[in-house]
């Protein structure tokens, strides 16, 4: 049975509520309103399960769980509810089919109307799964049947398929058919048995027919072979279809199936929460859409999977943002599937530009009556500070990014599309052999060859700008769920207990500092700190000073880290430049070689680690790169600024005045450089006495390291090539704290 898809488009539009029957919860059943009778109609339970190719005890338990609470759902309405078992391939031991097989033909679900969806080649004990169902759906080009997998099925597991087909629970299989699906040598026929009116199709084995012309009272005719002798015993979903044996109907997938049997495509998307209890994370998006907010969404998701959550519930309340980042996210809540968690979207105002793309990644969207979603073009500003349309090249990709995001959710590719292309014609479309309603572009109907016939134009396609929508328009265009009028309603639909609060994830404190030092002010607070300290701390050479400025950087490249703008290349770069300008310092100076090189490395680490490079935006790249060197001009200058108010007034300060010395021969009022303390100087003399006086070398010197001179170790630099340790040395010169020598 098929409800027409003008009934069933008008039914989900004027829909106050409805049941989603996830298994496993306690949810009553809602109801919608049908308008033409002002009576609520209450919507088929449905689920689907899927199977996994080995199907074990824990799989059959599960299938029964939510068959069971189907049975419940179903109690006392006049249609059965719907459990749609999605069977793959695979090697499965007969005792586990067996059982779950009698379950699903017993009369503990008796108000339940089992459906074997076939999507890929099935055999084995798994296709004599699919033969218990009461209806077989099949991908056309899928096969069913080869029980015995390219030999004999044991007879006593043939015997046992043969008693269930005979129940007669799927009127297209029969006996004769499982002997062929079972028995290689078997051959199996179609004839029409009887004449005039009471003409009958029957399929039958070579025996069954021989028998029947045996009869003179039978009529035999038109004999059509199916399955040969020495044939393995399969058909494909066309062939199957076209024969209308062993299945009821084809579909491309499971959006399909659920259209087939007039239920909304998200009553037949696989629940995790099904045969358990819903575990439940609800986060909030709301804002701009940039780095940061993209890396706590997803330290939020691998927080929830990481407490076994099965359902998360995003609130979607944005303008937009970034593409890039909107992308990231997308696909990221996309795959969750695979985890086996459901995504749901709830949009309660408006989800445009890279949320709408966010909510396209969804399993599910629901939208408030008065809610938007839609516009996810790019822009980029132009020479006059106007927004204009992006190149082609950057379209074409954002084009493609909604396409896949649309065909791995189910719902019409050209929809999405069109709210990136304001040029994109979207057109209504019906399967010429099912009469299937879908929405598709020119391009993709020409590309069907008649699969499709053409109707009319959505109209708001038509209109010179991006597809934006409201609620009601989205449930039509299928990209999104009847709408909800709050979050009571929208927990009632995903089947969720009353009870269960959908609250917000809070920030941790983790969050809230990243957050916070991940802003441009807080950024050039951290690096102007961290040079200033620099600078004081070759004036005290206390160390505090010298922990506290690397303090200060590990600050900012921890934060840049969680904040989703910062790798380990950025830190490397900056270890390297804090090197160089080691070198430039304290082991070759004069040249300046290292001293570039070291200063240019470490502000190309800290630019790249303020932002992300390879936004789909043009422009944002540059954009941001002018804003992020800005700040970090500001802080160098403000740090040029606090440095010379340092030289200038730190000598007269008292408090310091006794911390510093001044080099020997200077007077400490004529002195703007960094000094030593005293306690700090080698010998009574200062390191100018040194000059002339021999050691030994107590390190191999690679041209720096240490040597013993008159009983104190000084740290010392070779003037030319390595000096060996314990090789007699000679003071040569003195240059500031250096002290310099040659081989005796």
């Amino acid at each position: 049975m098929r409800i027409p898809i003008s009934t069933f488009i008008g039914l989900m539009l004027t829909a106050s509520l409805w049941q989603s029957s996830a298994i496993g919860q306690e949810a009553a059943p809602d109801a919608e309103l049908d308008t033409d009778s002002g009576q609520a109609a209450s919507v088929t339970p449905a689920q689907v399960v899927i199977l996994p190719g080995a199907i074990d005890a824990t799989a059959a338990g599960r299938v029964r769980n939510v068959a069971l609470r189907l049975q419940q759902d179903a109690a006392g309405r006049d249609d059965k509810a719907i459990l749609v078992l999605e069977i793959h391939s695979g090697s499965s031991r007969f005792g586990a089919v067996y059982d779950l097989a009698a379950f699903l033909t017993s009369a503990e679900i008796a108000d339940v109307r089992t459906i074997a969806w076939i999507p890929e080649e099935v055999n084995g004990n798994n296709a004599a799964l699919a033969l218990a169902c009461n209806e077989i759906v099949m991908h056309p080009d899928a096969s069913l049947g080869d029980l015995g997998r390219g030999g004999v099925m044991p007879q006593a597991d043939l015997q046992f398929v043969m008693n269930l087909v005979d129940g007669r629970h799927n009127p297209r299989v029969n006996r004769a058919l499982v002997a062929g699906m079972g028995d290689p040598a078997e051959t199996v026929l179609k004839i029409k048995l009887g004449k005039g009116d009471s003409v009958e199709s029957r399929v039958v084995t070579l025996e069954e027919l021989k028998r029947l012309q045996e009869d003179t009272d039978a009529i035999v005719s038109d004999v059509e072979t199916l399955k040969d002798a020495g044939a393995i015993g399969r058909f494909t979903g066309r062939r199957a279809r076209a024969l209308d044996i062993l299945i009821t109907q084809t579909a491309s997938d499971r959006t399909q199936v659920a259209e087939l049997y007039g239920l909304p495509s998200s009553a037949l998307r696989p629940d995790p929460t099904a045969g358990g209890k819903p575990k439940v994370a609800y986060i909030k998006i709301a804002g701009v859409i940039e780095p940061i907010l993209a890396e706590f969404i997803g330290r939020q998701i691998d927080r929830s999977v990481a407490r076994g959550v099965n359902l998360i519930i995003f609130e979607i309340d944005s303008p937009g943002g970034y593409l890039q980042q909107s992308k990231d996210i997308a696909y990221r809540i996309a795959d969750l599937e695979d985890e086996g968690v459901r995504t749901v979207a709830y949009v309660p105002d408006e989800a445009l530009s890279g949320a709408a793309i966010i909510s396209l990644g969804c399993d599910e969207i629901y939208l408030h009556p008065g809610a938007t979603i839609g516009d996810a073009g790019p822009i980029e500003v132009g020479e006059n500070q106007q927004f204009e349309r992006a190149p082609e090249k950057v379209l074409s990709f954002l084009r493609k990014i909604l396409a896949e995001l649309a065909e791995m959710k189910g719902r019409p590719e050209a929809v999405a599309m069109a709210m990136a292309d304001k040029d994109l014609l979207v057109y209504r479309v019906e399967n010429a052999e099912t009469g299937r309603e879908w929405y598709m572009t020119e391009a993709q109907i020409h590309n069907a060859a008649g699969e499709w016939i053409k109707q009319e134009v959505v109209e708001s396609s038509r209109e010179d700008n991006l597809l934006t929508v409201g609620a009601e328009e989205a449930h039509t265009l299928k990209i999104a769920e009847p709408p909800v009028a709050d979050q009571d309603e929208l927990r009632l639909r995903l089947g969720l207990p009353p009870d269960m609060p959908l609250r917000a994830l809070e920030r941790t404190w983790l969050d809230t500092l990243v957050f916070i030092l991940n802003t441009d002010f807080a950024m050039a607070v951290l690096v102007g700190l961290g040079i200033i300290l620099i600078y004081l701390e070759l004036h005290f050479l206390t160390g505090l000073l010298g922990i506290l400025s690397a303090l200060c950087f590990s600050l900012f490249f921890w934060a840049r880290f969680l904040g989703g703008t910062a790798d380990w290349l950025e830190v490397v770069l900056f270890g390297l430049g804090i090197a160089c300008l080691a070198m430039e310092f304290f082991v070759i100076p004069g040249f300046g070689v290292f001293g570039v090189s070291g200063g240019l490395l470490i502000l190309g680490s800290l630019v790249m680690a303020t932002q992300t490079f390879g936004n789909i935006e043009p422009g944002s790249d540059f954009n941001q790169m002018a804003n992020n060197v800005g700040w970090l001009g500001a802080a160098l200058a403000t740090t040029i600024l606090i440095g010379m108010v340092t030289s200038r007034f730190l000598p007269h300060i008292p408090l310091f005045r006794a911390m510093i010395l001044a080099p020997p021969g200077a007077e400490l009022a004529d002195v703007n450089e960094p000094r030593l303390d005293p306690s700090l100087t080698v010998g009574p003399d200062s390191l100018m006495s040194l000059i002339g006086r021999t050691g030994k070398a107590a390190t191999t010197l690679r041209p720096s390291g240490k040597a013993l001179i008159e009983g104190d170790y000084v740290d010392v630099v070779s003037d030319g090539g390595y000096i060996d340790a314990d090789a007699e040395v000679e003071v040569v010169g003195v240059e500031g704290n250096r002290v310099i020598v040659r081989e005796a």
